[in-house]
């Protein structure tokens, strides 16, 4: 069957696993800074408004200053900025966190939807200002059909897979992560043993906002070299079901981010398949894909996942 051949053509395809870890590092910044807001015990939705934001200002910057890279680093204290107002709301006023979280996704679809046409002049989409480029692996770029796939990539891929291992590192072998974990488990017993329970709060929500940031930075600058409004496309919220399905570990949410990249990359190659005979009315519902797997999979997960005990609590602390 002529299905058969197209997935064949496009698994052996060395570009197929290029796209999937492409597609899968916007995830994985947004997906690991939900695991450090939320193993501190804050739940984080706001990931999708802080990835916008931090695509849309890394434009903005590549855009005054002419360097991608200053784009792309000074979008980091921008998300970090726009994370702490959840921190605050959530940490300091013990808000609602999801309330809290979705206003800052509707402030930066608002925000940025606004201040494209004062800055660029046009609404819709900014006027390219250029991307990262790739780097070419020495000796790896040679190895037949690997070189091909990972041999010349953007150095922003191989530093968010470089992110998962500091993350681990930091959550599981240092007393900083210790304390995080014990946050999220049990605030009151961190407490008692003289753990600051809102610094590393706040700690966890900031990380999660320079990530988040540094991820949508990518999408814009990384990838296409422009902003265009609503960019983020739920990626933000695919990021979330990640995590859950990484049981918030910085590696497992890799792994599920894999996944979904890889429907992503699915999904693209599908449409762009000279063999499969769809029409371009029906191809755009192949963009609906990535949504499906995630509704799937997490649906299958209901029950085999577990939040940190203390996740989306506020605490109050007694006096």
């Amino acid at each position: 069957m002529k299905i058969f051949e197209v997935l064949w053509n496009i698994f052996t395809n060395p570009l197929f696993y290029k796209l999937t870890l492409t597609a899968s590092t916007p995830l994985l910044f947004a997906s690991l800074g939900g695991v450090f807001s939320e193993i501190t015990g804050v739940v984080n939705i706001a990931l999708e408004g802080i990835m916008l934001l931090g695509a849309f200002s890394s434009v903005v910057i590549t855009y005054y200053t002419g360097s991608v890279w200053l784009g792309f680093l000074l979008s980091i204290p921008i998300g970090i900025g726009f994370s702490w107002f959840h921190a605050w709301a959530s940490i300091k006023w013990r808000g609602n966190q999801i309330v809290s979280a979705t206003a800052l996704i509707l402030i930066a679809q608002g925000l940025t939807g606004f201040l494209m046409e004062p800055i660029f002049g046009q609404p819709g989409q900014t006027p390219y200002v250029g991307r990262i480029n790739e780097v070419t692996i020495p000796g790896l770029s040679k190895v037949p059909f690997l070189g091909e796939a990972i041999g010349t990539i953007s150095p922003i891929v191989i530093l968010a897979f470089a992110m998962v291992l500091f993350a681990w590192f930091l959550i599981y072998k240092t007393p900083l992560g210790l304390r995080m974990r014990a946050v999220g488990e049990n605030p009151e017993a961190a407490d008692t043993l003289g753990v600051n329970v809102f610094k590393i709060r706040y700690f966890g929500v900031l990380m999660s906002g320079a990530l988040a940031s540094m991820g949508g930075a990518f999408l814009s600058i990384g990838e296409v070299g422009n902003f265009r409004e609503l960019m983020t496309g739920g990626r933000g919220f695919i990021a979330l079901a990640a995590m859950i399905l990484g049981n918030w570990n910085p590696v497992g949410a890799m792994w599920a981010c894999l996944l979904f990249g890889m429907s992503e990359a699915l999904a693209n190659q599908l449409q762009s398949s000279p063999l499969l005979n769809v029409s371009a009315t029906v191809k755009p519902l192949f963009n609906l894909f990535p949504f499906v797997v995630t509704l799937v999979v997490v649906a299958g997960l209901i029950g085999r996942t577990r939040p940190p005990a203390a996740d989306g609590i506020p605490y109050e602390k007694e006096e």
